[in-house]
């Protein structure tokens, strides 16, 4: 449950008693002591509890982005890696933490039972130190520091049972959540500054929450708090009702501020056929063919608001104007299909590109005032070619301008109405998407890129 982004008070809370001021020691004193009579009404949760069902830890990789919160501000802080590999009845979490510069990772590998998730061993490398950890009997280990070049035998005696610290979040998915559900749960961790070694949490409230994700939309999903007693820290998970997923983790840090987790989902694949990332580079690259075009729209292609339009003229992409090409793949015409059928049931978001779509894309400019532009080094195969532009369009209109009054001998002998006629004008957009195919190396194609 500790986070190794956090370099003080997160992850020594008793340290953090030991500098207190007297009167915050004498609080927090108060609140401990009171502890121990509210945790009687508590589950115990401890390793090989019938409440655990490591079926819903899941093996592979999944990828979470680590953020800083306070009020509407989001910063990015860096990626959370936890690889889950199972083998000869015990579970392996890596658990990787990369900072936004890349400037280091640190990492943790623990090994736990793989039905009762009770420690079996540890290894973490951390920017200042290493410590590797045996839990089969009594805790014995190496405590290195890299500032001081010392390395330190360890041998532990703990009596309480607990859980190792890196298993504490999968711990959580695998409780049997409920509206009202309470438990208590023990959790090793070592520093070097502290002797307390076995920290509690107390689960305070499971309710219901609905989680919205940017790429599969909604889930009806567990809110999950947990107390931290030592320090009164908060940690917030939402857990998904159906399948146990960790969607969020949420983590108090003081003074309004979060650490906030959230999942990637690396196994949301919806599109099937994978991009080839080299073989678009090349295909607009390599070759000795040209695609020279004309981007343009008709006056006729916007609104028609009333009257009649003007449908003589061709309306040029402006000088400047970007054109974009691209090879067409399997990959994209399964993604344009795919987000087509989203777009038309309106459940969940569309599915964005490839990250690395981009590079295979190339770019031109319209270079005159006739919409001309020009592609080469083009390989054959079928590209798509598009363009977005605005340009100035116009209708005719009537009015009326008044009125004519006739008048004979006994009086007001009637009217008739007066129409005058303008023309509107007003701005329009273009955005124009065409196929080309290019059958042989060192073809000349020219294209009309038009919108009708």
């Amino acid at each position: 449950m500790r986070n190794i982004t956090i370099k003080s008070s997160l992850l020594k809370r008793s340290a953090f008693l030991e500098v207190a001021t007297s009167s915050v020691v004498k609080q927090i004193f108060y609140i401990i002591m009171l502890l121990p009579f509210a945790a009687v009404s508590q589950k115990a949760i401890e390793p090989g509890s019938k409440d655990i069902n490591t079926k819903y830890i899941k093996t592979g990789k999944s990828l979470y982005t680590v953020y800083y919160v306070k009020d509407t501000s989001w910063v990015k802080q860096g990626s959370l890696t936890y690889d889950i590999a199972l083998a000869n009845n015990q579970l392996s979490l890596t658990n990787l933490y990369t900072p936004k510069d890349n400037s280091r990772t640190t990492s943790h590998i623990s090994v736990a039972d793989a039905q009762t998730l009770k420690a079996i061993s540890y290894n973490g490398d951390r920017k200042e130190t290493k410590l590797n950890l045996d839990f089969v009997g009594t805790i014995t280990g190496n405590y290195y520091s890299k500032k001081t070049k010392k390395d330190k035998k360890l041998t532990l005696n703990v009596k309480e049972p607990y859980f190792d610290f890196n298993w504490s979040d999968h711990l959580i998915v695998t409780l049997p959540l409920d509206v009202g559900y309470k438990g208590r749960f023990p959790q090793f961790y070592y520093s070097d500054e502290s002797k307390v070694y076995v920290e509690y949490y107390t689960i305070k409230e499971v309710k219901s929450f609905v989680y919205y994700s940017p790429k599969t939309g909604k889930h009806d999903s567990w809110l999950v708090t947990v107390l931290e007693e030592a320090s009164g820290g908060i940690y917030n998970y939402i857990i998904d009702k159906k399948d146990h997923r960790l969607w969020r983790r949420e983590m108090s840090m003081g003074k309004n501020m979060w650490e906030v987790t959230v999942n990637e989902e690396l196994d949301y694949q919806p599109i099937k056929n994978q991009f080839d990332k080299e073989l678009s580079i090349q295909q607009i690259s390599k070759g000795n063919s040209v695609i020279i075009g004309t981007a343009y729209a008709r006056a006729d292609s916007g609104k028609r608001l009333g009257g009649l339009v003007n449908t003589a003229k061709k309306q040029y992409a402006p000088r400047g104007t970007e054109i974009t090409l691209f090879p067409s793949s399997a990959y994209y015409e399964e993604w344009v299909e795919v987000n087509k059928k989203i777009r038309k049931q309106n459940k969940m978001p569309e599915v964005p590109l490839n990250s690395d779509f981009g590079y295979g894309v190339k770019k031109a400019k319209v270079y005159d005032d006739q919409g001309h532009f020009e592609f080469a080094d083009l390989m054959p195969g079928t590209y798509v070619v598009m363009a977005s532009f605005d340009f100035s369009n116009s209708y005719n209109y009537s009015y009326v301008s008044g009125y004519t009054n006739y008048y004979n001998y006994y009086g007001y002998a009637g009217s008739t109405t007066n129409y005058g006629s303008a023309r509107q004008y007003y701005t329009d957009k273009a955005s124009i998407e065409k196929r080309v195919t290019i059958d042989k190396d060192g073809e000349k194609k020219e294209i009309n890129l038009k919108e009708m």
